[in-house]
């Protein structure tokens, strides 16, 4: 099945309205503060980078964006709809896919089924990604269908977790730690994935350690520190720029 260009155009207006915008935002962890004053935005079909050591707050910009931690100041909106107060369900609902740390699937429910469960059309009414397109895209999980998640290996059950958030026909998929402890071939296979995704037309936001794979397929990078905003640009421009490597990233 010929899938190319089968990812519905943006309405026009709103091309230049951000899917996720955050500005000014604050969050807390009980009495510590982690997040401190941060602007963050993604555009329809843009890929962006989201960098930083352990602990400088990269999941919890996510996870306040997404309604799992209760900012304490500060606005997020989707497609310029305010959500600052909303809960999970209701971000997803706007078409944001979110593919947590830790993959998060059913493992008492067979792979067929944590596709289909998971299965809508997106907010403009789009079936893009429908239960075959995921099995075309993720073969090795045609191969498992009626095994259980508990029965997948690391691998298996990141592509799961990403077809799964496929199923659901986002615009944007937020990938926290995609390739996080998979063995090197099993990392490039979940690469290439992200890639056709982002060839989809679909936005996303990729946290990973692997600056080389992040910085070739984003358009834009963003390095948090301690909660702050370091470093906003083009990919291409990071890249060039070895001496923020080593004092923000330690590569």
């Amino acid at each position: 099945m010929d899938h190319a260009g089968s990812s519905a155009a943006v309405p026009a207006s709103s091309a230049d309205k951000p899917i996720l915008a955050a500005e000014s935002l604050h969050a807390y962890y009980g009495a510590s503060h982690v997040l401190h004053g941060i602007d963050f935005r993604v555009q329809p079909g843009e890929t962006v980078g989201l960098l930083g050591r352990n602990g400088m707050g990269k999941t919890t910009l996510l996870r306040s964006m997404l309604g799992f931690v209760r900012a304490r100041s500060g606005s997020v909106r989707v497609m310029g709809r305010d959500m600052t107060q909303s809960d999970p369900h209701e971000i997803a609902r706007q078409g944001i896919a979110f593919v947590p740390e830790g993959r998060g699937i059913f493992p008492n429910l067979s792979v067929r089924e944590n596709l289909v469960m998971a299965a809508r059309p997106g907010i403009h009414g789009r079936r893009d990604w429908t239960y075959e397109r995921v099995l075309e895209t993720f073969p090795q999980l045609a191969e498992r269908i009626h095994h259980g998640g508990a029965q997948l290996s690391g691998g298996e059950q990141q592509m799961l977790t990403i077809g799964r958030a496929l199923m659901t026909n986002p615009d944007l998929l937020i990938l926290d730690e995609a390739t996080e402890g998979l063995a090197p071939k099993i990392s490039r296979e979940i690469w290439g994935i992200i890639r056709a995704i982002r060839a989809s037309g679909i936005a996303s936001v990729i946290v990973d350690k692997n600056f080389a794979a992040v910085s070739s397929l984003a358009d834009r990078c963003v390095i948090l520190v301690k909660g702050r905003v370091v470093f906003e640009g083009a990919s291409a421009d990071l890249r060039r720029q070895e001496d923020l490597h080593l004092k923000y990233l330690g590569v």
